[in-house]
């Protein structure tokens, strides 16, 4: 007989921001599908950035669901993952449409948690951590791509 694990009941509202972030949309014939993540993400460096922040509030909720920390840290994974490569032109727009880390993180939560309000001060400073990692990483980019905008407007050109 198969071990079944448990689930943990999520608020409707939760899942129903991973779902327009991940599966909103379906491929006519398929059972694909994608969502506003990918979208957004279309447009270079802001569309990632502002599908970036609701999922940091599913990362956040995770410890609302008491979530373990070593789950906490796969689901910034999952996250720093999405928008590290989902920056890349057309390698990540590709990459949003099929890495879906918002509903992977819903899943983490669904298998993982303890149940609603069994987060502790320690998960909590845990996240806030993880999220200014997140942040840095975000910002980090941003600047990144400016000094290389600034850099291919300001060079010579090579003719």
């Amino acid at each position: 007989m198969a071990d079944l694990q448990k689930q943990i009941e999520i608020e409707k509202g939760l899942d129903d921001l991973a779902h327009y972030l991940d599966g909103l949309f379906r491929v006519p014939g398929t059972g694909w599908r994608f969502g506003l993540d990918a979208l957004i993400g279309l447009i270079p460096n802001v569309g990632d950035t502002l599908a970036f922040l609701p999922s940091i509030y599913i990362l956040f909720s995770g410890v609302r669901y008491g979530v373990p920390k070593i789950t906490l840290l796969r689901m910034a994974f999952n996250l720093g993952l999405d928008y590290l490569v989902g920056m890349i032109p057309i390698i990540g727009d590709a990459f949003d449409f099929v890495w879906k880390a918002n509903r992977q993180n819903m899943n983490l939560i669904r298998t993982r948690a303890a149940g609603h309000g069994k987060g502790t001060t320690s998960d909590y400073l845990f996240v806030f951590g993880l999220i200014g990692i997140l942040l840095a990483v975000l910002v980090g980019s941003i600047v990144a791509s400016g000094y290389l905008l600034i850099w291919v407007l300001t060079s010579r050109p090579l003719v």
